[in-house]
């Protein structure tokens, strides 16, 4: 591998203090993927799959995708343990240029545009305890935005173990509708149930209702973001993944179950929130109000952990001299050895986006341009086992390279299928990111001024 030791010190181990263990890891995985998608998607899978079969089908298959994207960036991970992730990973297999524009991406839309996003939502389910004009679930979303930016900036520590108990606390409401609905509902054909009216169309509609639960899986990634911060990245980064995801999966296929035992499939499909009318026919009225609060905690603990990973993109860009005024953003506040510059900056564009109005449109371009940046990960672990096979490692991908292929081929399809149903969006992405690239070429001109 092209880095020694020295090197890799300058950008992890002189800098950020390794205070972030295994059980803290793990939350992370889980608090950052399950937001609000958990709450919500079940209206959008089984409306495409059509039935109730075909929608668990789809939600198996979605993990497995996952599962063995997951399984393969865990060995990069544990192999190139350095704070920034798939920007480190990139730049080590594919090289610097890649790298940058992921991160361009990273840090100007994608970590802002999501953060902006869950604020909104979180603030959206308050209105239901309490009643806000516009203005005022915006000036509420920036002030959680600021709440949760302070208690990183004083702590990692601190931050993740909000993420923990957050974690913890919004695996309640869950657990309950599980278990209530699997054993209380009354819906006995639950698993024979099909839609008589909807949209569903074979092939077609089976491929849409995978794609909706891939993106509600998404987000696991970003833990390798910290890896600079974890006590043992080598062996905890991979088991955080897995085991993370492995929780995931199993409470996405039990919950979804659940509501499938609680209201009948057409109910479902219909339904903008069917979380919340299970909790209704299970408990009431109060039911409701239980699961309102049980998604804002759901929703704290993603926006908690996106914007706590999302910052270490700016930090890590800024430790290679890869972001214009990298003595700024590569910083560490000295009281609390944390990336405070580069939290205020993506906090201000996240306050922009909640002002404008504009994340929505942002997120969805950046999801897709992620996609590419992550099948490109994935296949990097091709790279890493041709070139690199001096490494010690503590870590391997099972049954390589099926399962690589596996992830490969998911992410292909996502990239196909929303050039061919979102085109203009799909290229209107890739622009956005080709922009990043004559950035790219003005700071290595600058850099390279300053040594000649």
């Amino acid at each position: 591998m092209n880095y020694s030791k020295d090197n890799r010190k300058k950008v992890d181990e002189s800098t950020l203090k390794k205070q972030i263990g295994l059980p803290e890891a793990i939350t992370m995985v889980i608090g950052i993927v399950i937001g609000s998608g958990i709450f919500f998607k079940a209206t959008t899978v089984f409306g495409n799959a059509g039935n109730s079969v075909m929608g668990i089908l789809a939600w198996i298959i979605g993990g497995i995708i996952t599962m063995a994207s997951a399984l393969t960036v865990a060995e990069i991970a544990a192999a190139i343990p350095k704070t920034g992730g798939v920007f480190a990973y990139l730049k080590e297999l594919y090289g610097e240029q890649w790298a940058f524009l992921f991160g361009w991406v990273q840090t100007v839309i994608y970590v802002p545009g999501v953060v902006a996003a869950l604020s909104i939502v979180f603030v959206t389910q308050a209105t239901y305890f309490i009643d806000l004009s516009v203005t005022g679930q915006k000036i509420l979303a920036i002030f959680i935005i600021l709440f949760i930016m302070t208690i990183n900036i004083l702590s990692t520590k601190l931050g993740s173990k909000v993420q923990f108990i957050a974690t913890i606390a919004k695996l309640i409401p869950i657990i309950v509708i599980i278990a209530f609905g699997l054993i209380n509902g009354t819906e006995h054909g639950f698993m024979t149930s099909a839609i008589t009216k909807g949209n569903a169309s074979g092939l077609a509609g089976f491929g849409a209702a995978i794609l909706g639960t891939l993106w509600a899986y998404d987000g696991w990634i970003s833990v390798g973001n910290m890896a600079g911060e974890l006590k043992e990245p080598k062996k905890d980064l991979p088991k955080a993944i897995i085991i993370g995801l492995a929780i995931i999966i199993s409470v996405y296929l039990l919950v979804n179950l659940a509501l499938l035992k609680i209201l009948p499939l057409g109910y479902i499909v219909a339904s903008k929130k069917p979380a919340s009318d299970a909790a209704v026919v299970l408990f009431g009225n109060g039911g409701a109000a239980l699961i309102a609060a049980g998604i804002m905690i759901s929703i704290f603990g993603a926006l908690n952990g996106y914007l706590m990973t999302g910052v270490r993109i700016p930090y890590a860009m800024a430790q290679e001299k890869l972001m214009p005024f990298s003595s700024f953003f590569g910083k560490l506040n000295e009281k609390f050895s944390t990336p405070m510059n580069a939290f205020i900056f993506e906090v201000i564009l996240a306050i922009l986006y909640v002002l404008s109005g504009s994340f929505d449109t942002l997120t969805n371009l950046a999801v897709f341009v992620m996609w590419i940046f992550f099948v490109m990960t994935v296949a990097g672990i091709f790279i890493l086992r041709a070139k690199h096979k001096d490494i010690k490692r503590e870590y391997t991908v099972p049954l390589y390279p099926l399962v690589p292929l596996i992830g490969i081929v998911g992410g292909l399809y996502i990239l196909i299928s929303t050039m061919i149903t979102d085109t203009y969006n799909a290229l209107y992405g890739i622009c956005i990111t080709l922009i990043g690239f004559p950035i790219y070429l003005y700071i290595k001109k600058k850099e390279n001024n300053k040594v000649s």
